[in-house]
């Protein structure tokens, strides 16, 4: 029992170490996003059920690096802001999916088929997400209390800021109220998925990418959606597959469902935006990506040969590896211990509750 409980901690912070960083220059990013962006205008650019407006969300998303874990904190910080749940969905959906590195790599690796498919897939299933966001999104299309303008956050009503206190406060923001909660609920998804991983054996997952049958399609995208994956780290392994005889669409399904998603992502989309939002991302993200993968291998791909062409993949790669952030191991480690601080503290409020209770008794 403790060998187990070792190898889930072990694991699980091995994930967290892989989107720590990200996940702290999201707080950054989304707490600069709260106080420097003004609700008018990101009412004016996504708070809307435009078409348009699903566009420039999902095309933002896909120019960036981030893994679905880091993208968790921009995406909330959006919705809170004042963005539709719609627009704020394919955002979520497009930035761990594909992004230029992601794409390079999936040319090299998988070839123009797989790829030309990734890339359109990569697009179209966060429209449709947001599609689906808007029309079924309910009371949650926006977040409660922005009917009205609402202050910057750590600012009395009627000063006016200057640029500094706009950055100060907007850090105080990123940390406090969205760092805080965001990080007990990754904390959890992180242990989870540590579980997970550490059950199921990396031979049943390669068993299943190597058969081409519905069940183990659709095996693949539910895995797919509760495993943390990252989109360019994968596609060297998911090629490696591919060339030893798995399908190509189990391939695309898997990388797809496994980018986009996983338990802490679910698990804080639950607690912070809610129930509803949870049911429409998670259903419509892997219905699409289980229909993408059998749509790939009974009529797109048929008669698939494996692809692999050494000419030019020095270059590309070296090009792809260009546009990849990789964190020196110590920045890591301490972004790590930052979310796992941010998590414990935000368990302070009921321990006091506990010790409190204890002295009475």
């Amino acid at each position: 029992m403790l060998d187990l409980l070792q190898k889930v901690i072990l694991a699980a912070f091995d994930i967290l170490n892989g989107a720590s960083v990200w996940l702290v220059i999201s707080f950054i990013l989304a707490g600069l996003m709260h106080n420097l962006v003004t609700t008018e205008r990101l009412h004016r650019m996504l708070g809307n059920k435009k078409v348009s407006s699903l566009v420039k969300s999902t095309v933002s998303g896909m120019l960036l690096p981030i893994c679905s874990c880091g993208v968790i904190p921009l995406g909330v910080g959006l919705y809170y802001s004042g963005a539709y749940l719609g627009p704020t969905l394919a955002f979520m959906t497009a930035t761990p999916i594909i992004n230029p590195a992601a794409l390079l790599l999936a040319y090299v690796f998988l070839g123009p088929q797989i790829a030309t498919i990734y890339l359109v897939t990569g697009f179209a299933v966060p429209m449709l997400i947001g599609l689906a966001g808007n029309a079924l999104g309910g009371r949650e299309l926006h977040a409660p209390g922005l009917e009205e303008p609402v202050e910057l956050a750590g600012l009395e009503s009627g000063h006016e800021p200057s640029l500094v206190q706009k950055l100060v406060c907007g850090l105080q923001w990123g940390f406090s109220d969205m760092g805080v909660p965001v990080s007990k609920y990754v904390c959890i998804g992180m242990l989870l998925a540590g579980l997970i991983i550490t059950l199921v054996p990396a031979s049943l997952i390669q068993m299943y990418l190597g058969s081409p049958g519905v069940i183990s399609l659709a095996g693949i995208a539910v895995l797919g959606a509760i495993m943390y994956v990252c989109a360019v780290g994968h596609i060297p392994f998911i090629a490696a597959l591919v060339a030893s005889g798995a399908a190509p669409g189990l391939a695309i399904t898997f990388l797809m469902t496994g980018a986009a998603t996983n338990l802490p992502e679910l698990i804080s989309m639950y607690r912070m935006i809610g129930r509803r939002t949870v049911v429409i991302y998670a259903g419509v993200l892997i219905l699409s990506s289980f229909l993408v993968g059998y749509l790939t291998n009974l009529y797109l791909l048929p008669c698939f040969v494996p692809f692999f062409d050494l000419t030019g993949t020095r270059n590309t790669v070296s090009l792809a590896n260009s546009l990849i952030f990789s964190a020196p191991e110590p920045l890591r480690y301490l972004c790590s211990v930052m979310i796992i601080s941010l998590g414990l503290y935000s368990l302070w409020p009921g321990v006091k509750k506990l010790l409190l209770k204890a002295r009475v008794a």
